[in-house]
């Protein structure tokens, strides 16, 4: 009888334990599989270098990402995978189940914010760019591209970063500061111009400064990409010429984005960068131009173009002649067909040794 009860004694032990057991594998089933949440809750959280793995498993229980840092822990134990996490920053919601999240430490997918420069942009625009997707404040920006230490630790000898930030994509993970982000685009510019254009730089007969600063002005000109190489043969004829390039953008730069025509006031405000003002090039780029508008400087039409004027469509009407060109405006800008008129789209011309601003170039 002992023997017997000492056997059911046991069976029920086994049995007990058994369920125990599956109960365990159960909860640690569903909390390996199930999401803590349905996803509304998105956090960003830190694995920091040479941290202990169940701190960040704590960070991820008291962010509610998911509901046990120990089962977190026990589950890296079992995958082997707390000596294979990556630090960095890891974007995770309560949506992803904790072997998601594991998974993502262990590939290193960390979290960045991609952030696009258009062509064209100049430090202003980028600047509050990024201040709208509340990445750096506005003021910080342009701090650090006007900071004279750095720019010399950038190899930039200018006033501002102007002209050498690379339009491109950018990735900028969380921590990132503004001067980080401004040597990205640097060295991203130097790798591309030193592929692609430095060899020919004297060539075409203008410094890298002067080939950057002419490029800024052709991007902001061009509304169609086929017309860069038509612009530059403009700014380089009037350039032969001594001309003035009367060039709209810089009259407006620093002080707002050109958004395709300018006043009166605008052509006569003082300022070093106003080529209505100035002869020859600005001291700087006022944009920061893509490869094609650099390559439309170093390769630009053959023309005998002096002026160009807007049309309605972006595209722009080209003239050998200031005559043409006075012909032209009256029939693009009709507003702004009358002689000494705010210039409105098109390279102005010079007669009788006085600006005919019949239309803005």
């Amino acid at each position: 009888m002992k023997a017997s009860w000492r056997k059911k004694r046991q069976r029920l032990a086994i049995c007990i334990l058994a369920a125990v057991l599956l109960t365990l594998a159960c909860s640690f089933g569903m909390f390996v599989f199930v999401p803590a949440g349905t996803g509304k809750r998105v956090e960003v959280v830190e694995l920091a270098p040479g941290a202990p793995f169940r701190r960040i498993a704590a960070d991820l229980e008291e962010k509610r990402i998911i509901t046990s840092g120990r089962l977190f822990v026990l589950l890296a134990r079992l995958r082997g995978a707390t000596a294979k996490v990556q630090a960095g920053p890891y974007q995770v919601s309560d949506g992803m189940t904790p072997g998601e999240i594991l998974d993502r430490m262990v590939t290193g997918d960390v979290y960045v914010q991609r952030f696009a420069v258009p062509e064209g942009y100049s430090i202003y625009q980028i600047a509050e760019l990024l201040e709208g997707r509340r990445l750096f404040p506005k003021g910080e920006f342009l701090r650090a591209c006007a900071d004279r230490q750095f720019l010399a630790e950038l190899g930039i000898p200018a006033r501002s970063a102007e002209g050498y930030l690379y339009p491109s994509t950018y990735n900028i993970p969380p921590g990132t500061t503004p001067a980080q982000l401004i040597r990205q685009m640097v060295e991203q510019f130097d790798k591309v111009f030193g592929q692609k254009f430095a060899s020919r730089v004297g060539a075409a007969g203008l410094s890298k400064g002067e080939l950057v600063t002419m490029a800024s002005m052709i991007e902001k000109e061009a509304v169609i990409p086929e017309e860069r190489p038509l612009i530059a043969s403009v700014f380089l004829n009037r350039l032969r010429s001594r001309m003035p390039l009367q060039s709209d953008p810089t009259a407006v730069y620093g002080v707002r984005a050109f958004a395709g025509s300018v006043s009166r006031r605008d052509i006569q405000r003082v300022s070093p960068y106003n080529t209505y003002l100035i002869k020859g090039l600005p001291p700087g780029p006022i944009g920061n131009p893509g490869s094609d508008a650099i390559e439309a400087v170093l390769n630009p039409a053959q023309t005998a173009y002096y002026y160009f004027v807007a049309k309605k469509d972006g595209s722009h009407h080209f003239s050998a002649t200031l005559a043409e060109h006075n012909r032209a405006v009256n029939r693009y800008l009709k507003s702004a067909a009358a002689p000494n008129s705010p210039s409105s789209g098109s390279v102005a011309g010079y007669q009788n040794d006085r600006p005919n601003l019949t239309g803005r170039r």
